[in-house]
């Protein structure tokens, strides 16, 4: 066996089980400490996952421990300015959880980081390792639907959160395709929080690919979340979830289900990233693909600000939402602040740094 990495946590809330998961799924992994301002939620995560050394602040453990990998698993707000920490310290690579951040400022500023510090950076869209979605990708890679013309897909809970993945997939199974212009509009009569930040009450975007497909997405709109997508081309349709892929062809006029199996996707994710740093391949979730879906969503966001079209490269830099909600130019008509994750807080919080 090759050389051996050690890895920290940042972030103890129920996403880094996946991390954990991961990396002791491999064996030249070592998850040697966890960092959390909660005692409850260090003492709990550390013996669940056997990691002794436990911190209250994040720096301090990156400056003790000395980490080859070091995941952020906290709230989308902290996804920069602690990337940008982890960065500084030079570890081997970074794996933050997505959305990357919540403007594209933001995201260019991680890059930066990591690309001075020599850093691998990664976000984890984990759902890239998932079989059924690396299925689909496959069968449109071969030409199993011809040309494809358009994409549809449904989310909630904002489109930082839920509705990345979904951008990501639109990306992704199509082979990593640039979006050319974005049109979207939001709607924003309460005032709606998503882990701390501003979203929408429901929203729709409309995004042009380099390929000449177009990606419908609604959230809170017409129907349930749905963690996939219907994919339309010249010659048949894909439709996914994360279990299954169908295909119908132009030629058969029949549809075919396949039920794909796997690695865990927080396992391969981990795997890859081992293999990036070994120089073997490249991260299929590196950090450029996650600034990618931002800059989608982005996008959507300051298409209803300015009430047009918008052709990417995306040049405003802030969250078009909150320019909006600050210039008074969404008022609100049902005030009273509101976190959709509210639950996951501990003990009497109800909103973030509550006394």
């Amino acid at each position: 066996m090759g050389e051996k990495y050690r890895a920290v946590i940042a972030g103890c809330g129920s996403m880094a089980s996946g991390h954990a998961i991961g990396y002791r799924s491999l064996e030249n992994v070592e998850v040697v400490a966890l960092a959390d301002p909660e005692a409850e939620a260090r003492t709990s995560f550390g013996e669940r996952y056997g990691i002794k050394k436990q911190y209250e602040d994040f720096r301090e453990m990156l400056d003790q421990e000395r980490p080859d990998i070091v995941s952020i698993v906290t709230w989308h707000r902290l996804h920069a300015p602690m990337t940008i920490a982890a960065c500084a310290r030079k570890p081997k690579a970074v794996l933050c959880e997505k959305p990357m951040s919540v403007s594209l400022g933001d995201c260019d500023e991680m890059l930066v980081a990591a690309h001075r510090n020599q850093v691998k950076l990664a976000i984890a869209h984990q759902r890239r390792f998932n079989p059924a979605w690396n299925e689909a990708r496959r069968l449109i890679m071969e030409g199993a639907i011809g040309r494809p013309k358009q994409v549809v897909a449904r989310g909630g809970q904002g489109l930082l959160n839920d509705c990345s993945h979904l951008l990501d997939m639109m990306r992704y199974v199509q082979g990593d395709v640039e979006a050319d212009w974005v049109m979207g509009n939001v709607e924003r009569k309460t005032d709606r929080y998503e882990r701390d930040i501003r979203i929408e009450d429901r929203s729709a975007g409309i995004i042009h690919f380099n390929n000449g497909a177009l990606g419908l997405l609604l959230q809170e709109l017409d129907g349930p979340n749905w963690q996939g997508g219907i994919f339309y081309g010249t010659e048949g349709t894909i439709e996914l979830d994360e279990q299954k892929v169908r295909h119908l062809s132009s030629r058969t006029a029949k549809w075919e289900e396949r039920m794909v199996t796997g690695e865990d996707p927080s396992v391969a994710q981990a795997r890859e990233l081992v293999a990036w740093i070994e120089g073997v391949t490249e991260h299929r979730g590196r950090a450029e693909n996650g600034r990618a879906a931002v800059e989608i969503i982005m996008a959507i966001y300051e298409s209803a600000r300015m009430h047009e079209v918008v052709s990417l490269p995306l040049k405003t830099r802030a969250c078009p939402l909150d320019l909006m909600v600050e210039s008074g130019a969404l008022p609100l008509e049902r005030p009273g602040r509101y976190d959709i994750r509210a639950f996951l807080l501990r003990g009497e919080a109800m909103t973030p740094g509550q006394p």
